[in-house]
C-alpha cells in the first residue's frame, strides 16, 4: 500500500510539473524558443507562480519520501512473523519426542497391553528417577543418565513435549487452540496415571479400595479397564494432533494419528 501511495504522489507531481512547463514535441526551433520566451514573460508578469511551483515540488517530494519510508519501516504483521518463527523452533525441538511417542503408543504399547504385560507397561510409562547426591559430582548433574531411564511414553518424555508445543500456538494471551490442546494432554496424562495404578495393582504393589477396605484386584477387570484407557488416550491424542496439524507450517512433518 505504501508503494502504491508513493507512485500516485509521484505521478501527481509529474503531472503538475508538466502543466507548469509544457514541452514542444513538434515544430521548429523557433517554436521552442517562442514557448520558452512566453513562459519567461508569464513568470515576469506573475512572479508568485514560481514560488507556488517551488513550494508544490518541495511538499510533493517530502510526501513521496514519507510514503516510501512508511512502506519500508512498518512490517505487515510483526506478531505473526514472531509467532511463526517461535512455532517452527518449538516444533524442531519437541516434535521428535512427540512423533516417537505416538509411534510407540500405537505399536509397542498396544502389544504390551494386548499381552497383559504389566511389568512391560510399567516400564514404558515410568518417570525418570529423582536427582540424588551422587548426581552432584557428575558433569551434567546426571541429567542424561536419568532421562535415559524415562519410559518411552512417560510424562517427562512425551507429555511435557505436548504441553510445550501447545503453548506455542498462543501469543499475548492463551488462545482457544492452546486451551483445547492442553485439555487433550491433561486427558492423556490422566490415562497414563491410571494405567500406572493398574500395573501396580496387577503386580501386587498396590491394593484397590472397596466397600470393606482393601481387596485383591481382579486381573480380568484390570485388563478390560486398561484397554478402555488405551482407547481413551488414543482418541485424545488424535484430537490434539488434528488441531496441531492445522496450525503447523506446510514444510514440516505432520504429527501422527493413531
Amino acid at each position: 500500500m505504501g508503494k502504491f501511495i508513493a507512485a500516485c504522489l509521484a505521478f501527481a507531481a509529474l503531472s503538475e510539473v508538466s502543466a507548469f512547463s509544457p514541452l514542444a514535441t513538434r515544430g521548429s526551433r523557433s517554436a521552442v524558443l517562442s514557448s520558452v520566451s512566453d513562459n519567461a514573460d508569464n513568470n515576469e508578469r506573475h512572479p508568485d507562480a514560481l514560488d507556488n511551483r517551488a513550494d508544490f515540488l518541495r511538499k510533493t517530494a517530502s510526501a513521496i519520501v514519507a510514503a516510501t519510508s512508511l512502506s519500508v519501516v512498518v512490517p505487515t504483521d510483526p506478531a505473526h512473523a514472531r509467532g511463526r518463527a517461535t512455532l517452527e523452533q518449538a516444533y524442531d525441538r519437541y516434535s521428535s519426542r512427540i512423533i516417537d511417542g505416538g509411534n510407540f503408543y500405537k505399536t509397542a504399547l498396544k502389544k504390551l497391553i494386548n499381552k497383559d504385560d504389566w511389568a512391560g507397561i510399567q516400564v514404558a510409562l515410568q518417570e525418570p528417577p529423582k536427582k540424588t547426591k551422587a548426581d552432584n559430582v557428575k558433569i551434567d548433574g546426571g541429567i542424561q543418565e536419568r532421562a535415559a531411564q524415562a519410559g518411552k511414553f512417560s510424562d517427562a518424555r512425551v507429555l511435557v513435549a505436548l504441553d510445550l508445543l501447545a503453548a506455542q500456538f498462543s501469543d499475548n494471551s492463551i488462545s482457544a487452540k492452546t486451551k483445547s490442546m492442553k485439555k487433550d494432554v491433561d486427558e492423556i496424562r490422566g490415562v497414563v496415571n491410571e494405567m500406572q495404578s493398574i500395573c501396580r495393582q496387577a503386580l501386587g504393589e498396590e491394593s484397590s479400595g472397596g466397600l470393606f477396605g482393601k481387596k485383591q484386584a481382579d486381573k480380568k477387570e484390570l485388563s478390560k479397564r486398561m484397554r478402555e484407557l488405551y482407547l481413551t488416550g488414543g482418541n485424545a491424542w488424535n484430537r490434539y494432533a488434528f488441531v496441531a496439524n492445522e496450525g503447523l507450517p506446510k514444510t514440516v512433518q505432520r504429527l501422527p494419528l493413531l
